[in-house]
């Protein structure tokens, strides 16, 4: 047993979760911390968790969710709870779990922790816009904190649009990433988040928090962009007395020229992806190392190998770069694979398509 599999040991089952939006189609990244969760829990006998956040209505689409299922399974990721397939800790969407997100809203804004704001958007951008002309980092000041019950009763009683504010403990927040190592952050940088529009919307870094500990999450792995979301969501769960998961955030994955991978880059739905013709072997393949490398010259894995060969511990900080040709060869490798009938079945929907043969 390896330091790293003592260590998990010592924590329990191994639970992990993926939650993406359905708000646009599967796209690489998602599809990359799709797959290093998948590894890791099925590489310590621990539980992957499908859990989508649908809570922005005007932008989540059925149509989305299903693009994001769809595609899991055609790369062979499988979850053990979700939406399809049930589990102890549902519902497996957010907006069937609002009642939940009600009740600790609820005892947030009692215990003061939380409050009201009345503010308007003209008054926050000019609150903004003046910290910035000195210097400062913009954040809300806290000006409804103080407001008193009458006066919140009586604004909420007359309409007044609002939202629901956390009161920021002013602290160090010190966490160990499990790729990073040691990150400390100054609370007092960050101001009072707004955590839900009313008591029926959460947004994302209260309901992610309430769901993770609510489905015992035990290990956040996701992308470096979520990294400024992280000492939020580890101060809502200490005033709730929540335990804190474990976080492994993801490297960024670039183009060639190592920007930000966009479509120009290759950057495009893994349905697109498998319209074109690539193989779901040589995708989760490619997709692997796209920031993880096993420590050897070995470059061919198929999914039972990876899960084998699989550590948190290589995974490198440093952005991981997206090369469109490296993909276009393991799919070479792994069509050259495949027996002539194999073959042929696969090619059939291109040509009927193509119009080259008949269906029959």
């Amino acid at each position: 047993m390896d330091e790293e599999e003592f260590k998990l040991e010592k924590m329990g089952e191994i639970r992990v979760r993926l939650a993406p939006s359905p708000t646009g189609p599967l796209h690489i990244g998602t599809a990359r911390t799709a797959l290093f969760n998948y590894l890791f829990a099925k590489k310590y006998q621990g539980v992957f968790v499908l859990r989508i956040e649908d809570t922005d209505i005007e932008r989540s689409s059925p149509e989305f969710e299903i693009d994001i299922m769809e595609n899991l399974k055609w790369l062979g990721i499988e979850w053990d709870e979700g939406p399809d397939r049930g589990g102890d800790f549902g519902p497996y969407k957010q907006s069937e779990r609002r009642e939940i997100y009600k009740k600790y809203l609820r005892k947030l804004l009692e215990q003061e922790r939380a409050y009201y704001c009345f503010c308007t958007k003209e008054e926050l951008e000019s609150e903004r816009q003046y910290q910035l002309s000195i210097g400062q980092p913009p954040r809300y000041s806290g000006k409804c904190a103080n407001l008193s019950k009458e006066v919140v009763e009586k604004y909420l009683a007359q309409g007044k649009p609002s939202v629901i504010r956390f009161k920021m403990p002013i602290k160090k927040v010190e966490f160990e990433d499990l790729i990073r190592g040691k990150i400390e952050v100054d609370s007092s940088l960050i101001g009072d988040i707004v955590i839900a529009k009313d008591l029926e919307n959460p947004l994302y870094n209260f309901a992610c928090v309430i769901d993770d500990f609510e489905m015992r999450i035990s290990h956040v792995i996701r992308g470096e962009d979520h990294l400024p979301n992280t000492p939020k969501q580890i101060l809502i769960q200490e005033i709730l007395g929540f335990p804190q998961p474990k976080y492994a955030h993801l490297p960024l994955i670039l183009g060639p020229d190592r920007s930000k991978l966009s479509k120009r880059h290759g950057a495009i739905a893994i349905s697109e992806y498998k319209k074109e013709g690539f193989l779901p072997e040589a995708l989760v393949n490619f997709i692997a190392f796209l920031g993880w490398h096993p420590g050897t010259e070995r470059y061919i894995y198929s999914l039972a190998a990876l899960i084998k060969d699989f550590s948190l511990e290589r995974i490198q900080k440093a952005g991981a770069v997206f090369n469109v040709r490296r993909l276009e060869f393991l799919n070479g490798f792994y069509i050259r694979q495949k027996s002539i009938d194999k073959l042929t079945e696969l090619c059939l929907p291109y040509l009927i398509e193509s119009g080259l043969i008949e269906k029959i």
